[in-house]
């Protein structure tokens, strides 16, 4: 039986940040943790330039696919949320089904890069960014969890 705890990552579109932050969990902590993702309202792939960036670090994420948050809500014993945009927390439940208590929800709200402007190096710089700064988030969370 697995004993991972199982991590969701939730987002509006879950096709950049969530994405990025499973890959990286997976990376960083996959023997401790098992990570998902969703999104409030799933987009139809993964955003390439999230792939990308992800693969710069040596991380595949190709293989992972947007998610809709009922394919676990009310079906999977979350043990810990993680939301990272502002969006998805105004309307994602306050209360998870089978989360252990509000403790373990938490808010990081990353800039969305998928709306970044500018050229495509611009663009490609702020993935870049909301990549380094959710893996540091995860370095500390990883330390008190």
């Amino acid at each position: 039986m697995d004993k991972k705890q199982k991590v969701l990552f939730l987002c509006t579109g879950n096709s950049a940040r969530s994405q990025m932050a499973e890959g990286l969990l997976r990376d960083m902590a996959g023997d401790r943790f098992e990570p998902l993702s969703a999104g409030m309202e799933a987009r139809d792939e993964i955003h390439p330039v999230a792939v990308q960036v992800m693969q710069e670090v040596d991380i595949d994420i190709s293989g992972q696919h947007p998610k809709g948050l009922e394919e676990y809500l009310g079906k999977t014993f979350i043990h810990y949320l993680i939301v990272v945009c502002s969006k998805a927390n105004e309307t994602c439940p306050r209360i998870w089904p089978g989360l252990l208590s509000e403790e373990n929800r938490f808010y990081w709200p990353f800039d969305d890069p998928a709306e970044a402007t500018g050229t495509d190096e611009e663009k490609l710089d702020v993935f870049r960014r909301v990549r380094d700064e959710i893996r540091e988030k995860l370095v500390e969370w990883i330390k008190d969890h």
